[in-house]
């Protein structure tokens, strides 16, 4: 009985093959199938849960709309460089704390140079601008 099963065992392994094994990549970015672009294409869109929002470039507005949007541009830019040089006169920043309705402007030099610090008191956001020396 011992002699048959390892006839058999012999008899098996003298019979059976082999074969090598050999990685293919999926994906065409590192060496796969091209076809398989559009496959790994839609299978990653189906998985993406962000959506596209529509960007507004400019395209679909008329040219009534550019220009109204145009001229309340220079309108709030002139009205800014008013107040400006309303609170700081001609002769530009100076040392101090102003406030412009809900945000309060603290100008001060340092070590580094002149710091502007922006708070926005309804909120609490505060920015803090650096200008070098």
């Amino acid at each position: 009985m011992k002699k048959l099963c390892i006839l058999c065992i012999g008899f098996l392994s003298f019979c059976s093959f082999g074969q090598s094994l050999v990685y293919k990549p999926k994906n065409p970015a590192f060496g796969g199938d091209t076809f398989n672009y559009s496959w790994l294409l839609s299978s990653a869109e189906s998985q993406n849960k962000f959506k596209e929002t529509n960007i507004d470039l400019g395209n679909e507005r008329s040219d009534l709309e550019r220009f109204t949007e145009n001229l309340n541009s220079q309108l709030f830019n002139q009205l800014s460089r008013t107040l400006f040089n309303n609170q700081f006169g001609e002769s530009g920043l100076r040392e101090g704390t102003f406030s412009f309705g809900t945000l309060s402007i603290e100008i001060f030099n340092s070590e580094n140079g002149l710091v502007i610090e922006i708070l926005d008191t309804t909120t609490g956001d505060q920015t803090q601008i650096l200008i070098p020396n």
